[in-house]
């Protein structure tokens, strides 16, 4: 009967189990951040590249019924005909809802000259730099993923 006194005494864990396990569930969740933190900047970035091509399509279709790629680009307002041709009535909606960058701070860029058109992001897993009519800055990042015209 003593012995199984003293062994309800003694049992549990020691200091040195306690502290393996905590840094065990420590290393596990740096990791799982800093996972979670690398996929959540993944997705933002495909939603950059998915509104660039989809803003692409939209001015592409622009061009088709206008003859030339529109001046400038309203983010977050609507692209729409300007009356120049017969096919480019100002009644015609191109993008609904030209899409903005999904990061505050960071913007879209849009350059045209009439001909010839680029659009830059700047993307959170990316390097380098790239410029869309002399401007590099793509709010408070630099633009490194640029989509120009065919």
């Amino acid at each position: 009967m003593n012995y199984m006194l003293k062994r309800k005494r003694n049992s549990g864990f020691t200091l040195i189990e306690l502290l393996i396990v905590i840094s065990i569930i420590g290393v596990l969740s740096v990791l799982f951040i800093n996972t979670s933190t690398i996929n959540l900047k993944r997705g933002r970035d495909a939603k950059r590249k998915s509104d660039l091509e989809s803003i692409r399509a939209g001015i592409e279709t622009y061009r088709s019924d206008c003859n030339s790629y529109p001046l400038s680009l309203s983010f977050g307002g609507t692209l729409k005909g300007n009356d120049s041709t017969v096919n480019c009535l100002s009644s015609n909606t191109y993008i609904g809802l030209v899409p903005t960058d999904p990061s505050t701070g960071r913007v879209y860029l849009y350059s045209s000259n009439g001909t010839t058109y680029q659009i830059c992001a700047s993307l959170e897993t990316g390097t380098g730099s790239v410029s869309c009519g002399g401007n590099s800055a793509c709010g408070s990042a630099t633009c490194n993923y640029q989509v120009t015209s065919p």
